[in-house]
């Protein structure tokens, strides 16, 4: 063999072992772990407040919290495409449950309604919600759609995406679980403009909804009525109702006023949610708990460690250039974020009450499983460097994206 041969396949092979270590090499220094770092105080936060007024109910979360630290772990290990090649599947899975929890049939053992909403699986040791599951199913599902494909960008092209949207979301709406419903069609305009969705086609949807929402009224549930009656007579200044529809949000209101600049302390803040009788003091109104007991400072440092997660998980994924990659982390980190909004804000008085839980701090299994689920995919994303010369994602002219 001529030494100009041999020459030829020593970089033949050096330059497939050096495409083989690109693509696998770690970025160990990214700002994923900002996001686990946030998340793992804010759980923190989570199982002292719940230990607040339920020690037995702090204790089995912070056994969940194990769980979901190692579901962290196996979710951040293997490289994130591979969910590419699972997106149909899980999503289809998904709606099978989402569907089985409607069935009106099925033993109660198995699914029982509480509080006239089908939302939990039975599962012997805890119980499991599939809409938690559908909130990472959906994004693996849109994103995977929307990696390969330009016809987003005509305004007829958009309705597969609000399809794959409408379905789970009908779906839970149904159980009814309106507080989850909310939290996908932010997820939805927030990838599509991550991608290069024109702005003014995704302006005009918007203007169509805020016009047709009045018509949507009638479908909600007499409870769902009653919140929005509820948060309109406090807003009035009305105290007439604060005993019936506005009980919540009244309590709530007055235990985060009670906490004032520093809070009162663990035994007192006990005292006083027993005392007002808060509703789902450990769940959906924690928040209310965390500002008795450590003040506007524990609310603020909250919101901060929410603020940390956010910017760190944006971070991520503007630093992805691929697309799958991208759209999964612009997903996980709205979506999350919508949640955190939409909590605080009903706790405070801002918005009706929907019976949506705080991010990490809420108890719950399947919920805190399924966060740090979303963690761990942050975390894989941020892991994986972009290949050398990659291009970068959704290479759009700047001005055909923005114009209006």
């Amino acid at each position: 063999m001529s030494i100009t041969a041999t020459t030829s396949v020593s970089e033949h092979v050096f330059r497939q072992r050096s495409s083989t270590r690109h693509r696998h090499r770690l970025d160990w220094l990214n700002p994923g772990w900002a996001c686990v770092a946030a998340a793992l105080l804010l759980s923190g936060i989570g199982i002292a407040i719940i230990a607040t007024t339920e020690p037995g109910l702090a204790v089995r979360q912070a056994v969940f919290l194990g769980l979901a630290i190692v579901g962290c772990a196996v979710a951040a290990l293997p490289h994130y495409r591979w969910l590419q090649r699972l997106a149909l599947p899980i999503m289809l899975g998904v709606l099978a449950l989402l569907v089985f929890v409607l069935i009106p049939w099925v033993p109660e053992s198995i699914v029982a309604e509480r509080n006239g909403a089908r939302r939990w699986i039975n599962l012997g040791v805890t119980d499991f919600q599939p809409s938690e599951l559908a909130k990472i199913a959906y994004i693996v599902a849109l994103a995977t759609y929307l990696r390969t494909r330009r016809t987003y960008r005509r305004f007829f092209g958009l309705a597969v995406p609000f399809a794959l949207t409408l379905v789970p979301m009908g779906l839970i709406f149904l159980e009814p679980d309106l507080g989850t419903a909310l939290l996908f069609m932010p997820t939805l305009f927030a990838i599509l403009i991550a991608a290069g969705a024109r702005l003014r086609h995704l302006a005009l949807i918007v203007l169509v909804g805020a016009v047709c929402a009045p018509i949507a009224y009638p479908l909600l549930r007499p409870h769902q009525k009653d919140r929005i009656q509820a948060l309109y007579y406090q807003m009035r200044g009305d105290k007439r109702h604060v005993q019936g529809i506005g009980f919540q949000g009244d309590r709530a209101m007055r235990l985060v006023g009670a906490g004032e600049v520093a809070g009162v302390g663990r035994r007192l803040a006990a005292d006083l949610v027993e005392y007002n009788n808060l509703p789902e003091e450990h769940n959906d109104m924690v928040f209310a708990v965390v500002n008795c007991r450590w003040g506007l400072l524990g609310g603020l440092a909250t919101w901060g460690l929410f603020a940390v997660f956010i910017s760190a998980g944006l971070l991520t994924a503007g630093l992805c250039k691929d697309p799958f990659g991208r759209l999964l982390a612009v997903g996980i980190t709205v979506i999350l974020f919508t949640q955190m909004t939409i909590n605080t804000a009903m706790t405070i008085g801002l918005l009706p009450i929907t019976g949506m839980t705080l991010p990490f701090v809420s108890y719950g299994g399947s919920s805190l499983i399924t966060t740090w689920l979303m963690v761990g995919l942050l975390l894989n994303v941020g892991l994986r460097r972009p290949h050398y010369l990659a291009r970068d994602s959704f290479d759009f002219d700047r001005e055909e994206v923005f114009e209006m």
